[in-house]
């Protein structure tokens, strides 16, 4: 019997990766080549399914704008630098998507045109429509805001139909599963049940934002072989924060 071939259940999808997920695989910080390259990889995958894919990375693996706000650093200037730093990751991604065979376009809120696209939402939709995918880097453009909101907000431009949180942990639990043993994986959640039981997903406003615009989100273990493409081919995985009255 020939292997049942895998269709994607959602169009367009934006991720959400933090930072560390480019950080080397035996610790510390900084952009290791081969993390790019595994990413790379596990994005090729949805992308030869047909999704199209919009991408916001974090910058925690070279910058964390808290530290230096708790050293005296004026919170704009920190956060700015941070804005900075994920256009780097942003530039060492799209390069390991494109060694990948995978067309690839970083578009920045802080512009640098030399480096990079401006951010211009019906351009990058465009880009999508093409089966390009799309880095949206430098935040939203301001301080005081964190790249989860960045991708909610994005999610909420280019009319995504998942926001894909990718992490280490296979979902959302009632407590931390490395700190509780006996903590218990949530299936599915609302957004109403998420704010009551105060559970850390995103920040308060990224979830408000994918909440008012009932965009759905999934919390999965992006390393978890095949879940991100189990994910966008709509089989149950991880966490998936839904509408109460969204169909499964």
């Amino acid at each position: 019997m020939p292997a049942e071939t895998k269709s994607a259940h959602y169009n367009r999808v934006l991720i959400k990766l933090s930072g560390e997920a480019l950080s080397p695989a035996s610790g510390g910080n900084g952009i290791d080549p081969d993390q790019a390259e595994f990413i790379a990889r596990r994005l090729k995958a949805i992308h030869s399914l047909g999704t199209q894919i919009a991408v916001v990375i974090g910058a925690g693996n070279l910058w964390r704008g808290a530290g230096g706000v708790s050293h005296g650093m004026d919170q704009s200037t920190a956060d700015h630098m941070g804005m900075i730093a994920t256009v780097m990751n942003g530039l060492a991604l799209r390069d390991a998507l494109e060694r990948q065979g995978v067309t690839t376009r970083v578009q920045t809120a802080i512009e640098m045109n030399k480096i990079a696209e401006p951010y211009i939402r019906l351009r990058a939709i465009r880009h999508l429509e093409k089966g390009r995918v799309v880095i949206c880097a430098g935040g939203t453009g301001n301080p005081y805001f964190t790249t989860d909101t960045a991708a909610a907000l994005r999610a909420a431009e280019i009319n995504a139909d998942l926001v894909i949180k990718a992490t280490k942990v296979d979902g959302v639990y009632t407590a931390d599963p490395e700190k509780d043993p006996t903590a218990q994986r949530f299936d599915r959640l609302t957004y109403e049940e998420a704010l009551r039981r105060k559970l850390s997903i995103m920040d308060l406003t990224a979830f408000t934002l994918c909440m008012e615009n009932r965009m759905p989100i999934i919390v999965l273990d992006f390393w978890a072989e095949g879940a991100l493409e189990a994910a966008v081919c709509g089989e149950h995985v991880g966490t998936l924060i839904a509408p109460s009255d969204a169909a499964d």
